[in-house]
């Protein structure tokens, strides 16, 4: 089979919302090529275990790439992709050269391409996640390992946004406790959660695509007696009040559920989000303070953040 690989010359705030619309637009993975990878000064007991090359980056912006099959409707498939992509201005993304290129590769390469791009990450104090395919075995007293697959999942969970989810779960998130993971995505978060000892994660999303690939993966971690994953609008019809919310998501979605996440978490319950960039940074806690949150920690990760919030007991 002939494969086509879309790239997009894009910035650091879009890499999420494009990621998504590639996959919606029925990729199977997304390539992340972000020249500040080279320059990261990881922390000893954070790193990746593999090297980067300086010729597979560009020397600026982000290039994402994400292959699509070669048939009748690729043409429709880029067409509709782009088209997203320029709705994103509406959500004052900046969406940067937004130049995308499309190329054919044969199947051999295109396995080769994005495979490459995925090895161990330690991404906390406990948690190191990996794809299937590579033998990975702790290293260290307590470490936890989460198994995705990137071929069905929304990110490989090394984004800073994801990782400032997890570090930030793990400082908040007591054993038995309830959570609920908006946008799960690949399931990460919610996988982390109940590898933290959450006694019950509920795992949303409102696409199909994601909630498949996060079922996949939180079956393939162990752990569907803790989480379930269902097709759900944000905090829409809940079962009950969790005692912590986490939403990786984009900071105009998290500033229209902050009331509902307020009157959903019990008193004393914590709200953890993430996928804000700093420019977003105050509207985002504007949200949070006039729903009634107390900011409890503002955590940062290059460009992005994470904000935690309590509801008052």
């Amino acid at each position: 089979m002939k494969w086509s690989e879309i790239c997009i010359h894009t910035t650091q705030e879009a890499v999420e919302p494009v990621s998504h619309i590639l996959h919606e637009a029925g990729a199977s993975g997304v390539v992340i090529e972000d020249p500040d990878d080279l320059h990261r000064d990881w922390e000893t007991k954070f790193g990746e275990i593999y090297d980067l090359s300086p010729d597979d980056y560009p020397d600026e912006g982000v290039l994402l790439k994400a292959y699509l099959p070669v048939n009748s409707f690729l043409g429709e498939a880029v067409e509709e992709v782009k088209e997203a992509i320029n709705q994103l201005l509406v959500y004052n993304i900046d969406i940067g050269h937004n130049q995308v290129t499309v190329s054919e590769v044969n199947e051999e390469e295109w396995a080769t391409a994005w495979k490459k791009y995925y090895k161990p990450v330690k991404v906390s104090d406990h948690i190191t996640i990996t794809p299937t395919w590579e033998e990975y075995e702790a290293v260290q007293e307590g470490e936890m390992i989460i198994e995705l697959d990137p071929g069905m999942a929304f990110g490989t969970g090394t984004h800073p946004t994801t990782v400032l989810c997890i570090q930030s779960l793990e400082r908040h998130l007591e054993k038995g406790k309830t959570v609920v993971d908006v946008g799960t995505g690949s399931g990460v978060l919610s996988i982390a959660a109940a590898k933290l000892g959450a006694s019950q994660v509920d795992a949303l999303d409102l696409d199909e695509v994601a909630v498949n690939s996060a079922k996949l993966n939180v079956k393939l971690n162990k752990v569907q007696d803790v989480v379930t994953v269902r097709e759900n609008n944000l905090l829409e019809n809940l079962d009950g009040s969790p005692d912590l919310i986490v939403a990786n998501i984009l900071a105009e979605v998290i500033i229209q559920m902050t009331e509902d996440a307020f009157h959903s978490l019990k008193p004393g319950g914590k709200i953890i989000t993430s996928g804000i960039i700093q420019t977003k940074r105050e509207m985002v806690k504007e949200a949070l303070l006039s729903a009634g949150f107390m900011i409890t920690e503002v955590v940062e990760m290059e460009d992005w953040l994470a904000v935690v919030a309590t509801k008052p007991e």
